[in-house]
């Protein structure tokens, strides 16, 4: 499989539901991007924590691929790397149809596992009107496409920087299709 590479990373210490581009995070076995308000062994997500505060964090790492902003951009809305949310921005690999458990190694060190895919939320609209509608899809037997990118755990930390190379090794078959996490 072809090899991506990062175009863009991300985070914020509040949850905030932009996040700041930076030049390079560093990312912590087991917990997600250091500094990032989403980090930890449990959820941090709002609206899980209300439902079971214990639930394990899936959700360390989200990564977006910017063709999705250019098919966005292409449809009249301007989204820029780390404004829906993700951490990392990636070009050249298809993201939404990895399956479950594939790695990704980026740079030196780091592993990210792949959960699944992220479910679009209503504050995209707040963002830009008709935002979250823009990041859904239907295939062609009428199955919910999720578009907004995937998510992961971090199996090895490291840094992670703009230009690293993205290799994918995907896991033993039967392959799993990524469900919203």
């Amino acid at each position: 499989m072809k090899k991506g590479i990062v175009r863009s990373v991300s985070k914020s210490e509040r949850h905030t539901f932009s996040k700041f581009n930076c030049d390079r995070i560093v990312l912590l076995k087991g917990l997600g991007v250091e500094g990032d308000a989403h980090a930890g062994k449990t959820v941090k997500h709002r609206s899980r924590v209300a439902k079971d505060p214990n639930q394990p964090n899936l959700r360390q790492v989200h990564l977006i691929h910017v063709e999705l902003f250019e098919e966005l951009n292409a449809k009249g809305f301007t989204v820029g790397a780390g404004e829906i949310g993700e951490n990392i921005t990636t070009e050249g690999i298809p993201l939404l149809s990895l399956p479950k458990g594939t790695i990704l190694r980026i740079g030196e060190t780091v592993k990210i596992e792949v959960t699944g895919l992220r479910n679009p939320c209503k504050q995209l609209d707040a963002l830009q009107k008709g935002l979250m509608k823009a990041v859904l899809d239907k295939d062609e037997e009428g199955n919910l496409i999720r578009k907004s990118g995937i998510m992961g755990i971090v199996l090895e930390g490291g840094v992670v920087k703009i230009g690293n190379e993205i290799e994918i090794a995907l896991p033993p078959k039967p392959h799993v299709k990524l469900e919203r996490v």
